[in-house]
């Protein structure tokens, strides 16, 4: 009998992983292709969805086969993600009209949400469980309409990434409803059917994709995709979904109480629970395991914040690479373990791109509060790792608020390399935090999810059983006291900033 081998594809905001799987799980190998994001003004951040979507797809499917050696024919079935949600308007023969308007990092349709609150008034929590935000892709299909008409005339489909790519693919336009539900409000109803009088506002219904579950094969590859992509004609392909999600999946995050942060350019947060949540401060959904829901939430940097740093403060660092090897971001950690929990009185608000979850402003600021003579930058890195940190924690404490049990906490992504980091979120949450012995991400969900949808396995919770730890984060409770205090101040800076922030647009 043949070997079967499942590819798995993730397009994030910095570069594309991908990932070839065989039966068992076990990774045969993988491929990276880095490229840039745009932002052609404050609070827009774009891709160009063929020069970096589609080229990174099919720039990763060729080399993983090259590698490998392994005959087309043997990719028993192909996933796809892209971070998400995005907005991008195709005509009919899938051509991008315009870079893509990325995820909640792209801000741009602040007025347009402003519009929306006062139009649906009392409507607006029986339409959102949360407040509309800048990862809602119906503002942005309405910012087009105001202000580029001619590419919202010319518009045959606004899709998301992963859209995208399965559209590139098998030429139809699927997505999962997880994405659907979560970022799509209110076009989509609850059980995946489009809402026609409430997406008229925005588009018309056929302008969007179809809902169906993200582990589901939606078609197969044609003869032009398999001529640019090296797979072989009619390979299946599945739905598939955003990174975060794909991503959870591929740490383990399958039952009720497990929780997941992606260490990616920003920090994002997927809560597997048992009921569907309504809290204005977070977002909560369908999950992509049948039968649960989801608690999202998402900062917008983690990984951005030390770019910054690392290209702003320790500017010198990559000269010290070059010249010594050493990453860059490992000699920024020098000393850092020598300041005290909490910097020295320093505390940092991670706003530097506005802000999601749990405050849905994107006017939001950065600022490093407490500063004085005796801090280094030193004190100014660890403040922001530690900034971050608390960010997750007010997260954990809402989740609290709301009685869902949180069980395991699950850590992936490039930030789960920065140990120290991991400690510091540790210590501040007082949770013991996990890594997986695997840590590629988002394209390893990916590929499992195919998998699981052609039939090698029967369920997420047998997906689970492939998956092997890595390294654990205990909590140094000492200093999970010592946090306490900073929590509480961390979480007043914004509401006693937030009206001088707005002064600042």
């Amino acid at each position: 009998m043949k070997a079967s081998y499942y590819m798995g594809i993730d397009i994030g905001s910095y570069e594309s992983k991908g990932v070839i799987i065989d039966s068992e799980c076990n990774i045969v190998a993988t491929h990276v292709e880095k490229h840039v994001m745009d932002n052609p003004a404050p609070n827009q951040f774009e891709h160009d969805a063929e020069k970096v979507w589609w080229h990174d797809f099919c720039a990763i499917s060729n080399a993983l086969l090259e590698k490998t050696g392994i005959p087309n024919t043997s990719i028993c079935g192909i996933g796809g993600s892209a971070l998400g949600a995005d907005c991008l308007p195709v005509d009919e023969n899938c051509t991008p009209l315009r870079p893509a308007m990325l995820y909640g990092i792209d801000a741009r349709a602040d007025r347009e949400i402003a519009w929306l609150e006062e139009h649906y008034g009392s409507r607006a929590k029986e339409l959102f469980p949360s407040p509309l935000c800048s990862s809602d892709i119906m503002p942005k299909i309405l910012w087009l309409k105001n202000n580029e008409p001619d590419i919202y005339r010319r518009a045959h489909k606004f899709i998301t990434g992963s859209t995208y790519l399965t559209a590139k693919l098998t030429g139809r336009y699927y997505i999962d409803k997880l994405l659907a539900l979560s970022s799509f409000r209110p076009a989509y109803r609850a059980d995946g059917t489009i809402d026609e009088a409430e997406c008229a506002l925005f588009c018309r219904p056929d302008q969007l994709a179809e809902c169906v579950p993200t582990a589901y094969v939606v078609g197969c590859v044609t003869p032009e995709a398999a001529r640019q992509t090296g797979l072989a004609e009619g390979t299946p392909v599945i739905t598939g979904t955003d990174d975060a999600a794909a991503e959870a999946v591929s740490t383990g995050v399958v039952a009720n109480g497990d929780l997941m942060l992606m260490f990616g350019s920003s920090c994002f947060m997927y809560y597997c629970v048992d009921r569907l949540v309504r809290d204005e401060r977070i977002w909560s959904s369908e999950y992509v395991v049948p039968g649960t829901y989801s608690i999202s939430a998402g900062t917008n940097t983690a990984g951005t914040l030390t770019r910054w740093f690392r290209d702003n403060i320790f500017w010198e660092v990559m000269a010290e690479q070059e010249r010594t090897g050493v990453n860059a971001y490992d000699l920024m950690l020098e000393g850092i373990d020598d300041i005290p929990a909490g910097s020295e009185g320093l505390i940092t608000l991670p706003y530097l791109a506005g802000e999601r979850t749990p405050i849905n402003d994107p006017a939001a600021r950065g600022m490093i509060f407490g500063l004085t003579l005796n801090h280094t930058r030193r004190h100014l890195y660890r403040s922001a790792l530690e900034g971050v940190g608390y960010s997750i924690n007010q997260h954990f404490e809402i989740f609290a608020e709301n009685h869902v049990e949180l069980k395991n906490v699950y850590a992936v992504g490039g930030g789960t390399k920065n140990r120290p980091w991991m400690q510091i979120i540790a210590d501040i949450t007082g949770k013991t935090i996990q890594t997986g012995a695997v840590t590629i991400g988002a394209s390893y969900g990916d590929a499992m999810m195919a998998a699981l949808a052609t039939g090698r396995f029967q369920s997420f919770d047998e997906l689970r059983t492939h998956l092997k730890p890595g390294v654990t984060f205990v909590p140094n409770m000492a200093n999970h006291e010592s946090y306490r205090q900073y929590q509480q101040i961390y979480n007043a800076l914004y509401p006693a900033t937030r009206e001088l922030m707005h002064r600042l647009r």
